[in-house]
């Protein structure tokens, strides 16, 4: 390129306008950033964060712990894997039935859809089940029917209720409100609209909602046996209570790969999905 071009391509270039921040945002901006800080300061020292220091100075004491956890043992191997597979089982039955009673749920907690005298108190009880933890559930269960994998699925589903419930409603009010104004224009019924106008719209974002959920459903499940709920947990809970841990280490590489592979395949429907 000459010397004249280059001359003419930059009188014929326009000037490149670069945006700036108000005041007002950037002081915003900082706010934000000096409240994040005063909540980590304001932490520190009731979490008892000045501990960390002894991760690095007594790093031994892990390592001779851990040695107990390279030996696995898997004499028991097919007993673990039934367990793994009952597991599975809870979470499948847990999210299931979350799924199937978290729609109308979530529909009623949808501000585009319900009126806010049905949204608010609906919000309010999901998120009393979000809030409480699925091993308190499972302890109430456990107490009400008995121990087994019962009340491992019944915990799982009243605490998902409450996150599909918030999920999906955040879905539904992110709709295109076009489909739905035209479905109502036909004079078809609040059902109808939410039929036909919603429930198109969000079914993808739903599945894979539902699918990243079932895959964090496995993880929870593992941990309901503790308190009785069965599964692989019970069985977990009971070799480190013996100090078998080298069962205990055959059991979590199961639980490991188990939660490894339906992360793979829950990936791949999801990205069929979205």
């Amino acid at each position: 390129m000459t010397d004249a071009t280059a001359h003419l391509t930059g009188k014929l270039a326009p000037d490149i306008a670069v945006p700036r921040q108000s005041w007002s945002h950037r002081l915003r901006g900082w706010a934000i950033w000096l409240f994040i800080f005063a909540l980590l300061a304001w932490s520190w020292s009731p979490s008892e964060m000045f501990r960390v220091t002894a991760l690095f100075t007594d790093w031994r004491n892990m390592a001779e712990f851990g040695k107990a956890f390279f030996s696995p043992n898997f004499h028991d191997w097919r007993q673990y894997v039934s367990d793994m597979v009952v597991t599975i089982q809870i979470a499948i039955w847990g999210t299931a039935l979350a799924v199937v009673f978290g729609i109308p749920f979530s529909i009623l907690c949808s501000s585009n859809i319900a009126p806010q005298w049905i949204v608010q108190p609906v919000r309010r009880l999901m998120d009393a089940c979000r809030a409480i933890n699925e091993i308190v559930f499972a302890l109430l269960f456990v107490v009400a029917v008995g121990l087994g994998p019962f009340a491992g699925v019944m915990a799982l589903f009243i605490h998902n209720l409450g996150i599909f419930a918030k999920l999906f409603s955040e879905a539904v009010e992110a709709v295109d409100p076009r489909p739905v104004e035209g479905i109502r224009v036909t004079g078809a019924i609040k059902v109808q609209e939410v039929t036909f106008g919603v429930i198109p719209q969000v079914m993808p974002m739903w599945s894979s909602l539902t699918l990243y959920r079932l895959e964090t459903n496995v993880r929870s499940a593992t941990t309901l046996g503790i308190v009785g709920a069965g599964g692989i947990g019970q069985t977990l809970y009971e070799s480190i209570r013996s100090f078998h841990y080298g069962d205990t280490a055959a059991q979590i590489i199961i639980v490991v790969l188990t939660v490894m592979v339906l992360d793979m395949v829950s990936s791949r429907i999801r990205a069929t999905l979205v």
